[in-house]
């Protein structure tokens, strides 16, 4: 079951007796500082959750779908997360 960002922010706001709209405005809070986190020290560890890391994804060749005709798709950075232990014990 995935669960929408309205309905965790419901479920939290109802578990800690908060309003949803403080709780919003955490998740809101917790992405920009996430994100400011990333652009400059690369990594940000959540505790118990895991590990979000900016890796580097090299330049390749790749097809398109429709033609088969090969292009070329430009290096980025991308997000990873490396779950934590706890989490992944937690599933076996």
């Amino acid at each position: 079951m995935a669960l929408s960002k309205e309905q965790l922010v419901r479920d939290i706001a109802e578990s800690l007796d908060l309003t949803q709209a403080s709780v919003r405005g955490v998740f809101e809070q917790l992405a920009q500082i996430a994100q400011d986190c990333l652009e400059n020290d690369g990594e940000l560890t959540l505790p118990g959750i895991g590990k979000l890391k900016v890796v580097e994804r090299a330049a390749r060749t790749g097809r398109n779908p429709q033609t088969g005709q090969p292009i070329q798709i430009a290096a980025k950075k991308s997000v990873r997360l490396v779950p934590a232990k706890a989490l992944v014990d937690g599933l076996n």
